[in-house]
């Protein structure tokens, strides 16, 4: 019995010492203050706190809120998108993957429905010359109603501020914009095609000619590293708000990864429920200011974002 029982004890420990080794304990892994963990003190926080606010996130945030109803549906003919669902005020309606339509259920709560906020289902036409059969509606964890359409909820994204935008698609390859008939949007003849987003790994590395090489998501959007975080204890500073501007990455499968180390490469399991995709144990975000591949809005802003090194190093940072 004693036998078993120090065997069990040992393959605990060597589980727990392989995932310290990953996340660097071993060699004195510092915060982003510079303290060891084991003593760190919380980082004086800038007025913006540290999120790289650019006068506030109230506009957005009250743009992309959730209407008091659905009321009457319309068609939105988008040049890179084709037919895009949206509500009566004009907003984009969206899709997650991790939600459900047989039956309809909602998996989007907490700060998630901060960062997406449901559709009421009140009041809801279907728009002109689409299927009214598919309209419909799921009740939520608060009780409330939301919109449906052929059995998948519908949602806004806070980062769209008016009609004309679909700023979600593709966020955390989750998030897609809804066709008339519940499903994706399809990207036509003048955006990438499904073919060429499909060609890129989970985390894969570009060439940038300001950074050099920076890790990309598999939408070939930018990949950063927020200072505040730590690697260990793993524990992301970036909660709220700054997830509206900073999305995290979503778990990538360690077989989906090109020219990227897989150091650390461990899934974050956050506070707030949602799961988050790190390297050498740092989590990792896109910025919703980056609108296309190539872009690097995100680079150095508040002084503590920077893009990835395939290393998962801070690219540019000061020392």
């Amino acid at each position: 019995m004693n036998t078993w029982r120090n065997a069990s004890l040992a393959v605990t420990a060597a589980a727990l010492l392989a995932l310290t080794t990953a996340c660097g304990q071993e060699q004195g892994a510092e915060t982003p203050g510079g303290q060891a963990v084991g003593n760190a003190a919380p980082a004086r926080q800038p007025a913006d706190g540290g999120y790289g606010s650019d006068g506030g996130y109230g506009s957005e945030a009250a743009a992309g809120a959730a209407p008091k109803e659905a009321g009457q549906l319309a068609v939105w003919d988008s040049k890179k998108l084709g037919e895009v669902l949206t509500d009566s005020e004009g907003f984009t309606l969206y899709r997650f993957d991790k939600d459900t339509a047989e039956p309809p259920a909602s998996r989007c709560e907490g700060d998630c429905a901060e960062i997406w906020p449901a559709v009421p289902a009140r009041n809801a036409e279907a728009a002109a010359g689409t299927d009214a059969s598919l309209i419909g509606e799921v009740t939520r964890g608060d009780g409330t109603k939301q919109l449906t359409v052929a059995g998948w909820p519908m949602y806004r994204y806070a980062q769209d501020t008016g009609s004309g935008e679909a700023k979600g698609q593709g966020v955390g390859g989750t998030w897609f914009a809804a066709a008339p008939d519940g499903k994706k949007a399809v990207l036509n003849a003048d955006g990438p095609s499904a073919g060429e987003q499909a060609d890129l790994a989970g985390l894969s590395v570009r060439k940038d000619p300001q950074l050099g090489d920076i890790v990309v998501d598999k939408r070939g959007m930018t990949v950063y590293r927020f200072k505040k975080d730590s690697a260990w204890p793993m524990k992301s500073a970036c909660t709220g708000d700054c997830l509206k501007k900073w999305p995290v990455v979503p778990p990538v499968s360690k077989n989906d990864v090109e020219g990227v180390t897989t150091k650390g490469f461990v899934t974050f399991d956050r506070p707030d429920g949602i799961q988050q995709q790190s390297l050498d144990c740092w989590p990792l975000y896109t910025f919703s200011g980056d609108s296309e591949p190539g872009d690097t809005n995100g680079q150095g802003v508040g002084g503590t974002w920077y893009a990835v090194s395939p290393g998962a190093k801070l690219v540019g940072a000061p020392k």
